[in-house]
């Protein structure tokens, strides 16, 4: 184990409280049934009595190591070739021992991202007989539970176990990993160990480290103040206030300030619910941010006392506000919200409550019982919100307001602390990653921030270490004219980052989406995809096709040439001589290109007067698009300046 890696196990470990003797001697995650990686030395660590010295043994090797003051102490094993099961046992000098057995020796992939990789075996299709045939004691599998920190953390806060996979295991492991790993497992013949530690709805930004999105930039105000609630949550909640205020002042004024006006704002439905079950044709498919406001009468020995105002369940995240003043926020999924007022915060009169609600999905808005929503004063009286609620939906150009930075799916870096940085130094040979629908907004900024996770994670896990990427599928209904597309920027940043790494790879998924759910279940063809990725990256199998990659697009005689490599023998059009799908864009002017196949380069017809740019391939949300080669692997999503083609060299003249 390098220096580097030694010193980080004891930094993070030095983060968290002294250790406690007990029978374990082990760091958690080293269980019976689990994965050490194959053909490196083998990093283990775990607490004991400070001073104590520990000794490690696995297939015969051995190694020592001594507690620190803290009591943490790591050793590093020989490397092994795969194998096993072996038995991992440690003993201390005043006599404590731990033994962990069916231990084998073989590859780790972290598996990691948002809900299309937390989507389960039990969810995907044709689960119950994947389900029956899922017995393998070569696959072993471990899932993270979703919880956070602000602070790095050197022990994962909740119980995990290593399974072999079978019926027990599978069904509620992830589908896109454990798909991936059978399909390479087949190939190599190998030991698996697969990590499942991803979060529905993660924004990229809470899977990296505060160091990684400081230098991507944007997200300094928000780190300071995440850095303020590890230490003093009130006084987080007041500052973020003053910040989330600051910014709505800046993008469209201070809507809970100003009862007055309000006044033009609708009654919402009486008993609310989710926002795409009211009869209201605007807000049927709106996601995004809405204003909610109501007021309550009070006379004055209630407004003298103490309170908790309950808003009942929300979905996701809201910014709520008494009489103009900041309360609180809390970003959870269908969480009640119970917020304690002060002695002072409300007075005789009418007393005006305002919310922001945020949510990025379905099932959005404030729901359940209308007497969830009250105010619950010290002496025991309660006063329903029963009047009327007026709503506001923010108007797409505002843009979105900053997140909760200890908020579990869009905050900064929590995820990261509870559920990847215990996790450093443990052997990987890998990651898969399927993450990108909650920064569809910012696909440019996604190219920034997805090279500094890989890069971070790097650091924490040891270089180099390759990442599978799964591109975003397809989800909408298709096109009838070139139109923009966030989701197909969100595939760009991917294959760019991709391109530019030199270690990762891609597994393209434009033709295996849901055009009406955010969910594919087929998370069988993914991980295939992924396995053949991974064959092709990591274990150099130059025979697994990985589908048509765009090389370059030049000008010629009325037709732009778009050349590809990577694909099996040559390539094909479904179901029709020509492939669709491609685009020809001067400016932000775009049109449908007709095209031919021409060897490994397809040719596309460029309109009469018209002098296009660039190229587009597979542009929108969830186009129709048909280029494919003789493994039926479909290309790549991509957008591609168009240069001029390279002048011939003049003929050099020969004198006799």
């Amino acid at each position: 184990m390098s220096h580097r890696i030694a010193a980080l196990i004891v930094g993070l470990a030095l983060m968290g409280a002294p250790a406690v003797a007990t029978d374990a001697l082990f760091n958690p995650v080293f269980q019976d049934h689990a994965v050490l990686q194959r053909d490196r030395p083998i990093p283990v660590w775990g607490e004991a009595a400070p001073g104590a010295v520990i000794e490690v043994t696995l297939a015969g090797e051995t190694a020592k190591a001594r507690a620190d003051a803290a009591g943490h102490w790591s050793a590093t094993l020989p490397a092994l070739a795969a194998g096993g099961p072996f038995a991992l046992s440690a003993g201390a000098d005043a006599g404590q021992s731990q033994t962990v057995g069916d231990v084998l020796v073989g590859d780790v992939y972290l598996c990691s991202g948002q809900s299309n990789m937390v989507l389960a075996v039990k969810d995907t299709i044709d689960s119950g007989a994947e389900i029956d045939i899922s017995p393998n004691d070569s696959i072993r599998l471990m899932t993270v539970a979703n919880v956070t920190s602000p602070t790095p953390l050197a022990k994962l806060p909740s119980p995990v176990v290593w399974q072999a996979a079978g019926p027990a295991s599978v069904p509620g492991f992830s589908g896109a990993c454990y798909y991936f790993g059978r399909a390479l497992e087949k190939s190599l013949h190998v030991p698996l160990g697969l990590i499942q530690s991803a979060w529905n709805g993660a924004n990229i930004t809470t899977f990296m480290s505060e160091a990684a999105l400081r230098k991507a930039g944007g997200e300094a105000e928000r780190l300071d103040i995440l850095a303020l609630y590890a230490r003093d949550p009130a006084a987080a909640m007041r500052r973020w206030g003053e910040f989330l205020e600051r910014w709505w002042r800046q993008h469209l004024g201070t809507p809970w300030s100003d009862p007055a006006g309000s006044a033009n704002w609708p009654v919402a439905p009486e008993g609310f619910g989710y926002w795409s079950e009211w009869p209201v044709a605007e807000v049927a498919h709106f996601s995004g941010q809405m204003w909610m406001r109501t007021s309550v009468t009070l006379d004055a020995a209630e407004a003298a006392q103490e309170a908790v105002l309950s808003l009942g369940k929300i979905n996701s995240e809201d910014q709520t506000w008494v009489d103009g003043r900041f309360i609180a926020g809390t970003a959870a999924f269908a969480a009640p919200r119970n917020y304690a007022l002060p002695a002072g915060s409300l007075h005789a009169g009418s007393n005006d409550i305002v919310l922001n609600v945020s949510c990025g999905w379905r099932s959005c808005g404030m729901f359940g019982p209308a007497e969830a929503r009250k105010l619950t004063f010290k002496d025991g009286t309660v006063v329903p919100l029963s009047g009327a609620w007026r709503y506001m939906t923010t108007p797409a150009g505002v843009g979105t307001s900053p997140a909760l930075p200890w908020g579990a799916t869009a905050g900064a870096t929590v995820a990261y602390n509870a559920m990847i940085a215990p996790l450093a130094a443990y052997g990987l040979r890998g990651v898969v990653w399927y993450q990108g629908e909650s920064n569809t907004g910012q696909p440019e900024q996604y190219r920034t921030l997805l090279a500094g996770m890989m890069a971070d994670w790097r650091a924490l896990f040891g270089s180099p270490l390759p990442f599978l990427v799964v591109q975003l599928p397809d989800y909408g209904v298709p096109p009838i004219a070139p139109e923009e597309s966030s989701w197909a920027g969100l595939r760009e940043a991917q294959r760019a980052v991709v391109a530019k790494d030199g270690n990762a790879a891609l597994a393209v998924t434009i033709d295996i989406g849901d055009r009406f759910g955010l969910h594919p279940g087929d998370k069988q063809e993914v991980g295939r995809r992924l396995a053949l990725a991974a064959r092709r990256l990591i274990y150099g199998d130059r025979t697994a096709p990985t589908g048509p990659v765009p090389v370059a697009a030049t000008r010629g005689k009325g037709v732009i040439a778009v050349r590809f490599a990577d694909f099996d023998a040559r390539l094909v059009a479904y179901n029709a001589d020509e492939p669709i799908g491609f685009e020809l864009c001067a400016g932000k002017s775009c049109r449908f290109a007709g095209a031919h196949i021409q060897g490994d380069t397809v040719k596309l017809r460029i309109p009469p007067r018209f002098q296009p740019t660039l190229v587009r391939y597979c542009w929108a949300d969830g186009p129709v698009c048909t280029l494919y080669d003789a493994a039926r692997l479909p290309a790549v999503p991509f957008e591609l300046p168009i240069t001029a083609p390279r002048a011939a060299k003049p003929a050099v003249k020969r004198h006799r």
